[in-house]
């Protein structure tokens, strides 16, 4: 009876050792980008401190190698830099949060403004991010911080940030790239979709342009030139835009 006591027992204790495995979680890697959308200014400067995620319920914090100054139009038309990465439980994310530090200012004609942002510095700017990840999977996600439109005029002439950020990722990026000719121009292209426009776009020198994160769906790309330069603006309509593509518009040629 001892014996079979001894061997039930490490039965039982073999039982339980592989019921505790059962209900471990598995892990993901996610990896985090930063990009945005152009703005008419110098510099956009933003002073980024720390990046979390919410995985199921729980705030994690990014591996964030690089905290400080980060000059948002460096990151436009499908340019973008690489913050960190963070491992997280297998599950359901639904939020992110970026916690800002005190140096954030916006250039405008060489002069530079200091942005206030008093309540992104205490509890970080949240934002949605909604995947569910599988167990040793990697993704990545990329934050489109707007800088055009986070930035607010007072009627002082002094500047504010109110922060303008979503997030997409691999499962979730519309792209449209093209060039738009003349560079004297000056044109800015849009992607409007019904009477919306979802994304702006300030061409590089050589006239290249991207757009990235947009939904499925049809747009009308807008290149709209400078009214001062005497070219005609001009449209592109039913441009498809699918997920896991590249939409191609070749080379615009503006004409006078």
């Amino acid at each position: 009876m001892k014996k079979l006591f001894v061997i039930g027992s490490g039965i039982c204790l073999l039982f339980l050792a592989s019921c505790n495995d059962s209900d471990e979680k598995g892990t993901a890697t996610v990896n985090v980008r930063l990009t945005d959308g152009p703005a008419a200014y110098n510099a956009v400067n933003i002073d980024i401190q720390r990046i979390e995620i919410n995985s199921n319920g729980e705030w994690i914090a990014l591996n964030f190698p690089n905290p400080g100054i980060y000059n948002l139009l460096n990151f436009k038309n499908g340019t973008d830099v690489v913050l960190g990465q963070a491992t997280l439980p297998e599950g359901s994310v639904s939020q992110m949060r970026m916690v800002l530090g005190p140096n954030n200012n916006v250039v405008v004609n060489g002069v530079t403004h200091p942005l206030q942002t008093p309540s992104a510095q205490q509890s970080g700017l949240k934002f949605n991010w909604h995947q569910t990840l599988a167990a040793n999977g990697a993704y990545t996600v990329w934050i489109d911080f707007d800088a055009g439109r986070s930035i607010v005029t007072t009627g002082n002439g002094s500047y504010i940030l109110k922060p303008v950020i979503r997030t997409f990722s691999e499962l979730t990026n519309g792209q449209i790239k093209g060039y738009v000719q003349p560079q004297a121009a000056q044109t800015v292209v849009h992607a409007i979709t019904a009477a919306d426009t979802l994304a702006t776009a300030i061409p590089n020198p050589d006239g290249f342009f991207m757009f990235s994160g947009l939904p499925q769906g049809n747009y009308t790309v807008s290149y709209d030139a400078d009214n001062s330069t005497g070219y005609a603006d001009e449209n592109v309509s039913n441009v498809s835009v699918t997920f896991g593509q590249i939409t191609d518009l070749g080379t615009k040629t503006l004409h006078q």
